[in-house]
């Protein structure tokens, strides 16, 4: 997998983590979490077992908005780390190949 980081300085992160402690009290984040489903594996879990996974991370110059963060089950969200999308997907095809 291509390394592809964005340089996103300190105060940045800070800032979009901040974003997303607010955006998490959100009545639109507590829908969104309610139905049970994680993001990338569609398990089902109670809403508070799901995690907010960034999908371009901050990190990598992701921001803290509606558009660009999904429910994830803790698993998959230690397993995605920093990855972008469609690193994401080449890690699990990669999977599929060693099965």
């Amino acid at each position: 997998m291509a390394d592809h980081f964005i340089s996103v300085d300190e105060e940045q992160v800070k800032k979009e983590k901040a974003r997303a402690r607010e955006l998490r009290n959100s009545q639109w984040w507590k829908r969104k979490r309610s139905s049970g489903t994680c993001y990338y594996c569609g398990g089902k879990f109670k809403a508070d077992e799901l995690t907010m996974d960034h999908l371009i991370p901050i990190v990598r110059g992701g921001r803290s908005i509606a558009g660009n963060v999904v429910p994830a089950c803790k698993e998959c969200n230690t397993k995605k780390k920093y990855l972008l999308p469609t690193e994401w997907e080449e890690y699990l095809a990669s999977l599929k190949k060693e099965e």
